[in-house]
Order: C-alpha cells, then structure tokens, then sequence
C-alpha cells in the first residue's frame, strides 16, 4: 500500500458548510442557485456528515448569508452524526449571554458542540491587537469557566455561571488561530487546537514548533489544525484543469474588491495567504500540490491542496506528519467537492478507525 503511515482516531476530519454566500462554481461571479439558504446549507452538511466527515465548520459574518448560531441549532436536531464546529465572533455578546447560547446549542445537539473563536474588529470599528486579543481571552476564559459550570468574573463583577451551563459540564473545544504575537499568546493559554491556514511544509513545522513552546511555558499541550481548500480529480491534469477555471474570469481588480470585503482583510493571517501567491509559480503553485490562485478571490484560507486522490492523501499526510491532527476542508461547489473527497481520498484515512 502506497500509504504507510500510522493514522490514529485522533485524526480528525471536518468539511465546511457555505454560511456566508460564499459557495459557487466560478469564484469571479456569485452563482445565485447556491446562496446560502437553510436547505442549502443543510445539503452540505448532512453530504459531510453520510461521507464520514467528524465535524462540519459553521462560519460567522456580519452582513452575508445567513446566521451561524441560528443554523446550528436548527440543523443541530436536523442532521445527527457529525459533530457542530461554530465559529464566534468575540464582542458580539456579552460573554455570559454567549455562555448560555452555546450551552443551549450544546443541549439541542446531544453533546456535538465544538467552538472556533473569532477575534475581528467589531462592526464599524479599527480596533488595536491589545484591544482584539484582551476581548479574546476575556470571552476564551469565560467561557472555560462558565462552561463548566464554574462561577464568572466579567470586568470583575463575580456572577454565577447560568442554569443550563450546567448541561454541559465540560470544556468545550475551542479551535483558534491568528499569527500575530498577541494571538499566539491567547492560543497558547486558552486553545486547545491552534487553527492556521494554508503555508508551506516548512512554515507550517516552524508553527507547530513555537505554538508547542508557548503552551509548554503555560504547562498546557495544544493540537494543531489545518484551514485548506482542496481539488480533487482522477488525474493531475483534470484536478489542475479544475483548479484554473475556479478563477479563469477573474481580473485583479475584481479580486481584490472580493478580499476587500472580510473583515481580516489587513489581519497578519491574509497577509501572509498574499505572500504566498507572491512567491509562487507561473500556475500558482508555491510548492507541490499546493495552488495560491484560490487566493485571488478570496480573503484568509487562500490557497487549495490540488491533485489526484493519492496526490491529496500523501500531501496530508505530510502534514500529519509535521504535527497537524485536525483538517478542516472545503472546495467548490462544497457539496459536490465534499462527496468527491468523501469517496476518493477520507478513505485513505479512515480505515482502521
């Protein structure tokens, strides 16, 4: 067998469910027929959850799509079998409020809640990293404390955890991410996945080094989780083919009108997805299997894992072996890549669990 190293049940495998309006077939122009809808979205999901996927990334935005923590705990009863991973934006709620949100969550989905933490500006507003970060860890702490059925302390007013905290009685997993020196300070303290987004081998074992390092310090043990896009064919020509014609309509100007719109837009994590397409090849591709050109059209996760099944696998594989036990994919049009990975590469994975 062509694939020999051991895979563990620790590996976990999460698709994405297009939320934000943000699924399509040519990423220079919106395809009306897949805005994000309850029954769209639900489509996704419950493809990720038959292909065997562990959890389904529920994204959070502002102004497009439709509402995150809404459509959790609606699809939270809807489609059983495959765990919820809801992204929060920190600042939106007051964070005992967002304690008993996600409790509530937690309850309608028999246990199946995991959190991605958020830190952006709030609407409107430019904020510092001292600002962004110290919201974090304030909303990070609250709720590890109220999560547990712990009493609070919100800008040192002592309250008592609410009522329904007391259903979950555990931590709830909390994955987050952020390359900047305030970010991997929170992470390293409060995280139990460090999140990051595409970057080479190199980068990415350089990450997992110093994020290891800053949780030791702390007497903690983070894992590490992997934000990549992925095109997946039978050939490498077909799979290279399929990748181009994603942005074969998009001019540089458009582009950048569509990373514009994010909220992280100037964050350090987008910075680095341009550096990237900066130093990448004629066909975008900064190192095998590994195409920036998804970036053109996108802000933060800016950059596909493309190839033939053994291709993805093996180039997974690789960053198993760096150090990365969570993965975290997508791909155009999402239900339709979901099934593909499902069938062609996750099997690679999946045996022996």
């Amino acid at each position: 067998m062509w694939f020999t190293a051991e895979v563990t049940n620790a590996l976990e495998f999460s698709w994405f469910a297009a939320l934000c309006d943000d699924d399509t077939t040519d990423l220079a122009d919106d395809d009306a027929r897949l805005l994000s809808s309850y029954d769209h979205c639900r489509s996704i999901v419950a493809e990720a959850a038959r292909q065997g996927f562990d959890a389904i990334l529920l994204p959070s935005g502002y102004q497009l799509g439709i509402d995150s923590t809404a459509f959790a705990a609606a699809v939270a009863r809807d489609v059983p079998g495959i765990d919820l991973l809801l992204a929060v934006r920190c600042g939106e709620l007051w964070p005992p409020q967002l304690v008993r949100q996600l409790a509530t969550v937690d309850q309608l989905s028999g246990g199946r809640l995991r959190v991605n933490i958020i830190s952006s500006d709030l609407p409107g507003m430019v904020e510092s990293g001292a600002v962004r970060y110290g919201r974090t860890a304030t909303t990070m702490a609250t709720l590890n404390a109220g999560l547990t059925g712990h009493d609070l302390a919100v800008n040192g007013e002592p309250l008592s955890a609410p009522r329904i905290a007391a259903t979950v009685g555990r931590r709830l997993p909390l994955y987050f991410g952020g390359l900047s020196e305030e970010a991997r300070a929170v992470a390293a303290e409060f995280a139990d996945v460090y999140l990051m987004w595409p970057d080479t081998e190199a980068e990415v074992a350089n990450i997992v080094g110093d994020l290891s390092r800053r949780a030791d310090a702390h007497g903690r043990t983070l894992t590490f989780g992997y934000r990549v896009h992925v095109v997946v064919r039978e050939t490498e020509r077909a799979a290279r083919t399929a990748a181009a014609a994603l942005v074969a309509g998009l001019d540089d100007a458009h582009g950048t009108a569509i990373r514009q719109r994010s909220l992280d837009a100037t964050s350090r994590g987008v910075a680095r997805q341009g550096e990237l397409r900066d130093h990448a090849d004629g066909d975008g591709y900064v190192e095998p299997n590994l195409w920036t050109g998804i970036g053109r059209a996108r802000s933060g996760c800016g950059a596909a894992i493309v190839g033939t099944p053994e291709q993805v696998a093996e180039k997974l594989q690789r960053y198993v072996d760096l150090g990365i036990s969570s993965f975290i994919l997508s791909g155009y049009p999402h239900e339709e890549e979901c099934q593909r990975f499902g069938e062609l590469v996750l099997p690679h994975f999946l045996q022996g669990r």
